[in-house]
């Protein structure tokens, strides 16, 4: 089907005006969007970012912090190892390229915490390079539109990453579009739960819409467990306390922030492996230096 002329004049008009996407964002504005977009809605990362690049404008001013500087700075962003990633990125950016955001896919590949999507999507959105960028918007458009299925399929980059190529313009800039075109279309309007297929410039030539609409069969993709009572809470509580102290946190204070001791030993060890905390019950806990 012909996706990418309707779905770039349509992100012409509708596309949202985020940080990212206006003129003159660095690449290292591009890698901390992206990492912070991970799993985070927009509207709780635009302010977040725009503190982060106040007070690390460059790569080399974060790796010059320590790294419990970025927990703190992350605060409540949720799933805080993407702030220890990024730190790490910044020190392996300053070291190997001279403070430089690498713009091609291997050597954004080889910084600590840097996937495939996110390394894709800063080369082609920081960096103009022609790739296809698929996540979780983009796969739902693709199944929807090309493939006429009611849901995603899960991850595949040997299924998700030839079909949306097979989609993209040859001339770079329109293809970048047509990639952040199709990444809002999932976001705003081929939503999950309540697509609004009347107002997608897709709809004439949707391949589900053209099926009926059909319902999905099969396997759902698992949907993120509940968060209340989860040991994901208890350590998001685990890390409140600590990057409240500029002091060790010592097991008594620890055994305040939830009542169940087991699940609250079980966040504070997964925490310890993600090196996100340091310490001892004698010692104290503490965010990494």
């Amino acid at each position: 089907m012909p996706l990418a002329s309707p779905v770039a004049a349509w992100f012409r008009e509708n596309g949202r005006d985020l940080p990212w996407r206006r003129p003159g964002f660095t690449a290292w504005g591009t890698l901390v969007s992206e990492v912070m977009l991970q799993q985070t809605p927009v509207v709780r990362v635009v302010p977040r970012l725009q503190q982060w690049l106040e007070r690390w404008p460059t790569p080399a001013d974060l790796a010059a912090s320590p790294a419990s500087d970025a927990v703190r700075a992350w605060d409540r962003l949720g799933y805080p190892r993407r702030a220890l990633a990024l730190h790490a990125a910044a020190v392996a950016i300053t070291e190997r390229h001279g403070g430089v955001i690498p713009e091609e896919v291997p050597d954004l590949l080889a910084l600590p915490g840097v996937g495939d999507y996110t390394a894709r999507a800063v080369a082609v959105f920081a960096y103009g390079h022609r790739h296809p960028v698929v996540d979780t918007n983009v796969r739902r458009v693709l199944a929807r539109a090309v493939e006429g299925l009611a849901e995603p399929w899960a991850p595949s980059a040997r299924r998700d990453l030839p079909l949306m190529e097979a989609h993209l313009p040859l001339d770079r800039e329109e293809a970048r579009v047509v990639s952040a075109g199709v990444m809002e279309l999932g976001a705003l309007v081929c939503t999950a739960r309540s697509p609004r297929c009347d107002e997608c410039p897709l709809i004439a030539e949707c391949a589900w819409v053209l099926a009926g609409r059909p319902a999905h069969v099969g396997p759902r993709l698992r949907t993120q467990a509940k968060f209340e009572g989860s040991d994901r809470q208890v350590r998001g509580l685990v890390m409140a306390e600590l990057r409240a102290s500029d002091v060790p946190v010592t097991a008594a204070e620890i055994a305040t922030v939830w009542p169940d001791a087991a699940q609250r030993d079980r966040a504070l060890a997964g925490l310890l492996r993600d090196g996100l905390v340091t310490g001892s019950a004698d010692e104290g806990w503490e965010l990494p230096s």
